[in-house]
Formats: structure tokens, sequence, C-alpha cells
């Protein structure tokens, strides 16, 4: 398999406080590597840094074998890094097809004018295009504050591959999103991610939807990866258990990728 990202020795602290110590990590084309471990326990930090947002103390970090230290979030998300947040980071005066375009824009690099207007028909065209694979083209010219959350969550992943990226990184996905929602929204996702072949990095605290969607688990603690391998094996590390999630997990939430 192709590494499409990698970390070596990436460390950040903050004055005493250590948040990521020595975080090698390699991320295969085609895996969905969901991230655990409790608040502070590094995982925000990690993705943060991996997407320009956040400057390591040292290290290095490779996208695609290219090195993408120090460049600004736009320039990684234009290289293929997506990203989408805990919070939707929508406008939400705008409409979700004005949201898209602005997105898509944003993804292109060169700013609209009257020579390069944001509103096109070959960006509506992609806009609606993601937008029908993700079952949300009913919302497309209403306001995103009037959108329902559930609807919202899966605009904003939306908008996050509308650019088409190679890899996507999500920020706890099923935040804000009622029990009876929460399956049908991965699956939604999920789907749509394997049918173009998009790498998956997601932070999730619902054990429950981690077991079922990912092939392989990264577990945090204290700034430190404590247990890294399939979902089974680090759910049943005894470390795991008892610095992360407190429990055994019923072998039954497993899904089919384990």
């Amino acid at each position: 398999m192709t590494t499409i990202l990698e970390t070596q020795g990436l460390t950040r602290s903050f004055g005493a406080v250590i948040a990521a110590n020595n975080l090698n990590v390699k991320i295969e084309q085609g895996e969905i590597v969901g991230v655990i471990g409790s608040n502070g326990a590094g995982k925000t930090t990690f993705i943060n840094m991996v997407t320009g947002y956040l400057q390591p103390s040292s290290g290095a970090i490779f996208f695609d074998g290219h090195s993408v230290l120090g460049r600004q979030p736009r320039d990684i998300t234009r290289l293929g890094m997506a990203r989408s947040f805990q919070v939707a980071q929508l406008f939400p005066q705008l409409t979700v097809m004005e949201n898209a375009l602005v997105s898509l824009v944003a993804a292109e690099g060169p700013q609209p004018s009257l020579l390069h207007p944001l509103d096109t028909r070959e960006r509506r065209e992609r806009a609606e295009a993601i937008f029908a694979e993700f079952g949300v083209s009913q919302y497309r010219d209403a306001l995103v504050s009037t959108v329902p959350q559930g609807a919202r969550k899966l605009i904003d992943i939306a908008m996050a591959l509308v650019s088409r990226p190679r890899m996507l990184l999500l920020d706890e996905p099923t935040s804000g999103v009622s029990v009876e929602e929460k399956f049908t929204l991965m699956d939604t996702v999920m789907s749509v991610v394997r049918q173009h072949g998009v790498t998956v990095l997601f932070v999730e605290h619902d054990m429950e939807i981690v077991a079922r969607y990912v092939t392989r688990i990264m577990a945090f603690y204290s700034g430190e990866i404590i247990a890294n391998g399939k979902p089974r094996a680090v759910f049943d590390d005894e470390k795991v258990q008892e610095l992360v999630i407190g429990h055994r997990i019923d072998s039954n939430v497993f899904g089919e990728v384990q």
C-alpha cells in the first residue's frame, strides 16, 4: 500500500506541558483510521498539526511524500487534505449552494472577480453531484441556519469533499447528532468516501461508531499513542480499557471491516 500521510517525531509543547510527544504515524491510502482518547489526550493537537492549524515544536509531516511542515491550512487543503470540524464551519446566513461555491473557490485558489466569478456552471454541477451523493439536494437553496442539525453535519462534510480531496479528516462527525441519526449519517459518509477512494482519519468519542466503521484505531493518552492496530486488538488492550474507554467493548458492535 501507498503511504499518504506520515509524521516523524512529531512533538508539540505548550510551556512545560507536552501535548504531543514523538508521534510517528503512517496512514496508508484507502484506510479508515479512528483516533480515540479522553479530553486532553493529544488527539486534536495531532489533527491540528497535520492540517497546518498548529505548528509542531519539532518533527516532520509528509503528505503524499511531500513535506507540508510550515504550510498554511489553505495550502494543505489544495494539496488534497480536507477537514471538517466538530462544530460545522458553515456560513449560516448563506444558502447551502452558496456555501458549496465558497468552498470550491477556497480549494481552487484564485479569488472570484469579474473575470473569475464565484458562481459558475461547472461549480454548480460539482456541488449538485455531491449534494445528491449525501442525500441533501433538497436543501440546496435553503439558508444553512434553517437546516436540521443532522443534515447540517452531512452538508459540512460534503463541503470538505466537494473539492475531491484524497484524504479527509473528521473531528467528531456524530457530535450533536441524535442517537437515532448517528448510524444513518455515518453510513452515508462512509458510502461516499469509499466510492471516491478517500482515505479517512477521524476523531470520535462514540466507541460504537469507531468499532463499526474503522479499519484501524490509534489510541492517544497523555500526548502519546498507547495502542495502534485493528479495532478488536486495540479495544482488548488493557491500557486502552483502563486509560481511554474504561470498559470492554461488546463484540456485537464491530462492523464488517473487522
